[in-house]
């Protein structure tokens, strides 16, 4: 497990810069990550003061161990440039850099973080919603070491595709395959789009099951209600761990006896399962880890 695909993003939840008692709120709900939003969820006239909001959440501190991501606007914007100026220099963990579609942007946004005085640590998270940046992906995926995960917008993409929403997510699949792909093919972490319809609590688990077949690590999510529900969807499961620790122990006592194969209930164990495995138990301890600081 690379150290982007490490921590915990089972839940990541948006919560608008513009809307104080929201960001004191987060500060409470178990969510893996809260996205402390300035772009979508703020209105043109409020951006300055949710910028300030959001800067004071951010120094006030109060999140446990959770990942602190702030979306900034794009540089194409007004307040783009001013943002990165605020919070590049922050103590969040990343900055989220809105419909990207070229690594070109993703530096550029890296070069401002750094001019503010970004510690060493602090990631780069990419909202995937466009259709060129989907087609450029693996470009994206591999622009900066600072890059830790993709973040799926599939209602920007759904619309700027002239497709609709449906159960199955078909019209995205391609996309999400796409992401998923560039993600790992530089160890980078990913996470689902939102689910709109929160009155549908069968169709955002249904969802939930899909995106982690897809490979997704987690789900954003847009009302708080909905974090169980993700945990529970995207954690492995009690089950799943005490069969990864057994392939783990008949790997090793297999390779202490000097066999050249470890043999489990009658099946061959290999290396890809081992490591499977060895991924699972330490995305489960870190769970643990994270819900045991959990404020």
């Amino acid at each position: 497990m690379s150290q982007a695909t490490a921590r915990p993003r089972r839940s990541v939840l948006y919560m608008p810069g513009s809307n104080t008692r929201a960001l004191e709120k987060g500060r409470g709900i178990p969510a893996d990550a809260l996205i402390l939003d300035l772009e979508d969820a703020v209105a043109p006239d409020a951006k300055a003061e949710a910028r300030g909001n959001v800067q004071a959440a951010v120094a006030q501190g109060g999140y446990g161990k959770r990942e602190i991501v702030v979306r900034v606007n794009g540089l194409d914007t007004p307040w783009g440039a001013d943002d990165i100026a605020a919070l590049g220099g922050s103590a969040a963990d990343a900055i989220l850099i809105p419909k990207v579609e070229s690594a070109k942007m993703v530096q550029e946004v890296e070069r401002l973080m750094v001019k503010a005085g970004a510690r060493a640590e602090m990631g780069l998270m990419c909202m995937m919603e466009t259709p060129l940046g989907i087609l450029r992906a693996e470009e994206i995926a591999g622009a900066s070491p600072r890059l830790t995960c993709l973040v799926m917008g599939t209602s920007d993409l759904v619309k700027d595709l002239n497709a609709k929403h449906t159960p199955d997510r078909l019209p995205v699949l391609t996309a999400l395959g796409l992401c998923v792909l560039a993600a790992r093919a530089h160890g980078k972490a990913i996470v689902d789009g939102v689910h709109l319809d929160l009155s549908d609590e069968a169709g955002f688990k249904a969802h939930c099951r899909q995106g982690r077949a897809l490979g997704m690590d987690g789900k954003t999510l847009i009302h708080p209600k909905t974090v169980a529900a993700a945990n529970d969807a995207f954690a492995p499961s009690a089950a799943e761990v005490a069969q990864a620790e057994r392939i783990i122990a008949a790997h090793a006592e297999a390779t202490a006896e000097g066999k050249g194969v470890a043999v489990l209930d009658g099946k061959l164990i290999e290396n890809l399962h081992v490591e499977d495995a060895k991924r699972t138990v330490a995305l489960a301890e870190a769970i643990a880890a994270l819900e045991a600081e959990a404020p």
